[in-house]
């Protein structure tokens, strides 16, 4: 940095906060540190005493902090996204549109260890809505070799750090078993727990089946609703280990692709999830485990996001829910501003 006179600053950037004290009233910085000095600025710099300023001398392949900013906001930027204006260095991103929030987290981690810069960002694969905050980006000092934000878009990769996938029509079919509901013994309690939660989304309800305990007659529900058109089948009831718990079978039996029998997450230890593929086709068949009737937030709240953002998820994806994966069951819910669901692989 250098020291100039005030009268001559106009168009550099200020290397240091100028605070203005007004006694019995205030106290407290009128400029920042990195704010552009304006014609504007110079009577109110001179009269709080202030003849000459500490401004940064622009060197050859440096990059001011507003500058650097900048490029970690279109490393990050994806499609229905706003940015902020540069605020000491400072730039932030929120969400033009709802959908379902991505995080290439592997090029994330790649960038924020480069040192010097920061990309902070929200937990992906959650839902986000129109105006709520996705990122901030800045670096740490008021000026940064260029080499360096180079070798910052190099680690990023092509595509944006961040991507909001937005969320489908579905037609949903649902499938209830249990002997006890099937005979009429007991009213069903589980549907209207899934037509509530799906009431978040654009669900188009094809209808709901009760069967009985029978593996062939669930197989054939599960069937039929696909024929029907469904785009997503949930399973209830008999998702247990129990031997008379059938369910899984039969969700097996439809020649379904298993992802993962079992999740490392409480509420939801018996989800099963799975693809059924045909004739281009993927609709996911999902066994919902019994604490979705009554748990307030369970692995369901999980996943549904990214079923109805056509998000496929892999066996890895639910292996690493296990870290945070553990509801402790708040008296006052804050779900997903909790850390419930949070356990991520990076890729």
């Amino acid at each position: 940095m250098k020291k100039i006179e005030t009268i001559h600053a106009v168009g550099h950037v200020l290397c240091h906060d100028v605070t203005q004290i007004i006694k019995d009233q205030s106290k407290g910085p009128i400029f920042r540190k990195g704010h552009v000095v304006t014609a504007e600025d110079i009577p109110v710099l001179l009269s709080i005493g202030k003849e000459h300023l500490f401004v940064w001398e622009q060197e050859e392949g440096m990059l001011h902090e507003n500058e650097a900013a900048k490029i970690l906001c279109d490393i990050c930027k994806g499609d229905g996204m706003e940015e902020s204006e540069a605020k000491e260095g400072k730039i932030e991103l929120t969400a033009a549109k709802d959908g379902l929030l991505k995080v290439d987290r592997k090029h994330l981690m790649a960038v924020n260890s480069l040192g010097e810069l920061m990309i902070a960002v929200r937990h992906g694969d959650l839902p986000v809505k129109a105006g709520e905050k996705l990122a901030g980006t800045r670096v740490i000092p008021l000026v940064i070799q260029e080499e360096k934000m180079q070798r910052a878009r190099e680690v990023a990769g092509e595509k944006p750090l961040l991507t909001i996938l937005p969320f489908q029509k579905k037609k949903v079919g649902i499938v209830t078993t249990g002997n006890e509901v099937f005979s009429g013994r007991i009213q069903d309690t589980f549907g209207p727990v899934i037509l509530e939660k799906l009431s978040e989304y654009r669900a188009e309800i094809l209808g709901q089946t009760i069967t009985d305990d029978d593996k062939g007659h669930i197989t054939s529900a599960i069937l039929e609703f696909i024929h029907k058109g469904a785009e997503l089948v949930f399973c209830t009831g008999g998702m247990s280990v129990d031997p008379d718990d059938c369910t899984p079978g039969a969700i097996r039996d439809t020649g379904a692709r298993v992802i993962s029998y079992g999740a490392p997450v409480l509420p939801g230890a018996m989800l099963l999830l799975s693809y059924y593929e045909k004739e281009g086709k993927t609709v996911p068949i999902v066994g919902l485990p019994g604490c979705v009737m009554y748990a307030k937030r369970t692995v369901f709240d999980l996943i549904l996001p990214r079923l109805f953002a056509d998000d496929e998820i892999s066996g890895e994806e639910l292996a690493a829910l296990g870290e945070g994966g553990l509801c402790l069951d708040c008296p006052v819910c804050t779900f997903p501003n909790c850390g419930f669901g949070k356990g991520r692989i990076l890729g």
